[in-house]
């Protein structure tokens, strides 16, 4: 009997034991649980511990409400020239409402993806080829705006989504090499040319300021030259001036006259006999008493610049 009693009360200590389990839950943080009772929504399960009432209550979904990266399957797209692209990305969402999410839909995360493939072929359809490498903002945009609509009843809000690659055709791949290449040899020509273009404009600003600095050295090297022989002008002016002064002021003085009627004769007779070593030829004065006029002349003429001084 007594060993009966005691299968008994290990069979309750059981039955209490995994109903505190069955009743018991623990909700991770950033996790929400949704509790059904007799198979209705009950409650949502937010971080924490909570009770259950045992064999009523069940936890029917769990959701994460981090982030979520999902990987949207590479497609075929056509673009608006009829070129076919595989196209891939990655989409990120995160559960807003556990309620919806759990039963608004069946799978949201499925069902994300599967609209953001249509949404991504309907947006390339629009654009050339060359525009879908150009315009990986605009088709992100334009995805996340049209899976964001059509989620908010799930209780889901996507946040981004991100073109990984846009794979062309090997054919069209090799094509947009070449034009590459030639795109590329257009702009090392241009570069070139635009570069002998400025280095020819340089050396011409350079002759330029050369010529104009030769010929402000020249104008200078003149106006110096012309100042220098106006200068040396001006002094033997002024010594020839002071050097006949000083001649009339001799003249004036006494004996000054005898020295000039001297002076006169000797230069006549020296000149007179010069020119007879000189030419062949020779003129001879009709008259040679004639000299002692010409130096009582140019004695009179001296006599009158000494008067003026």
């Amino acid at each position: 009997m007594e060993q009966a009693l005691i299968i008994i009360a290990v069979v309750v200590v059981a039955l209490v034991f995994v109903a505190l389990i069955r009743t018991m839950r623990i909700v991770p943080q950033r996790s929400a649980f949704i509790v059904e009772r007799l198979g209705k929504y009950h409650k949502t399960l937010e971080a924490g511990m909570h009770i259950l009432f045992p064999f009523i209550d069940k936890v029917a979904y769990k959701h994460t409400l981090k982030e979520q990266a999902v990987d949207v399957a590479p497609q075929m797209c056509i673009t608006r020239d009829n070129i076919s692209v595989e196209v891939d990305g990655i989409l990120y969402m995160q559960v807003m409402d556990a309620k919806n999410a759990s039963y608004g839909i069946g799978n949201y995360s499925f069902a994300s993806t599967q609209l953001a493939q249509t949404t991504m072929r309907s947006v390339i359809g629009k654009l050339d080829l060359d525009k879908t490498f150009e315009e990986r903002d605009s088709i992100n945009s334009a995805i996340v705006e049209a899976v964001d609509a059509a989620s908010d009843p799930w209780g889901v809000k996507v946040t981004r989504y991100e073109v990984k690659n846009i794979t062309p055709p090997q054919s069209i791949k090799e094509a947009m090499e070449k034009q590459m290449k030639a795109e590329r040899e257009k702009r090392a020509v241009i570069a070139e040319s635009e570069g002998e273009r400025q280095a020819q404009i340089n050396r011409a600003d350079g002759e330029k300021q050369a010529a104009i600095a030769r010929s402000e050295g020249e104008k200078l090297r003149r106006i110096n030259e012309a100042d220098g022989r106006a200068a040396e002008i001006r002094a033997v002016a002024t010594a020839t001036a002071e050097g006949i002064t000083e001649i009339a002021k001799s003249i004036n003085a006494e004996g000054g006259s005898d020295a000039v009627n001297l002076r006169i004769a000797e230069q006549y007779i020296t000149e007179f006999g010069n020119l007879a070593k000189v030419n062949n030829t020779m003129i001879i004065p009709s008259n040679l008493s004639d000299v002692a006029g010409f130096i009582a002349t140019a004695k009179e003429v001296i006599g009158k610049m000494g008067s003026k001084a």
